[in-house]
């Protein structure tokens, strides 16, 4: 008999994977056709760092593991969706997002997960928060501009 899942933690990550240029990548949820997104993903335990899941999470969704990762001091607090709440516990209604900037030199290769996206896509800032469907996720991108690490 198959152990039961724990319940997710209502701390999570978005890391808005960039270029120097500006170009941004998204990923496209297997679960729900046509919703983009940057990295985004729950923290493993209550002792894990954001900054850790973070790294974990981008080298699992997209098999990045190098670039310069900014922590933008940025905290979003949102009512989880309804189809996805029968992942937490009872009455977990919110989850706390930490928002971080990944640079990469160039729009690299991408290996997606594939139990979790299936297509993924480098566009130009203003037309990836277009395309984003968390709201969130969007405003992140459109902040991209004022948080590029300096040079």
């Amino acid at each position: 008999m198959a152990e039961p899942r724990p319940f997710k933690i209502p701390r999570s990550v978005l890391v808005v994977i960039h270029t120097p240029a500006l170009e941004v990548l998204l990923i496209e949820r297997a679960d729900k056709p046509g919703y983009w997104q940057s990295v985004t993903g729950a923290l493993d335990a209550a002792d894990e760092a954001p900054a850790a899941a973070a790294w974990r999470e981008v080298a699992e969704e997209t098999g990045i593991t190098a670039g310069v990762l900014s922590d933008w001091a940025l905290q979003n607090v949102y009512e989880i969706y309804p189809v996805w709440r029968h992942r937490y516990a009872p009455g977990v209604t919110h989850n706390t997002e930490h928002v971080y900037g990944l640079t990469v030199p160039a729009a690299l290769p991408v290996r997606l997960a594939p139990r979790e996206h299936v297509a993924q896509v480098w566009l130009p800032w203003r037309e990836a928060a277009d395309r984003c469907f968390s709201p969130s996720n969007a405003e992140a991108v459109l902040q991209l501009p004022r948080r590029l690490p300096p040079r």
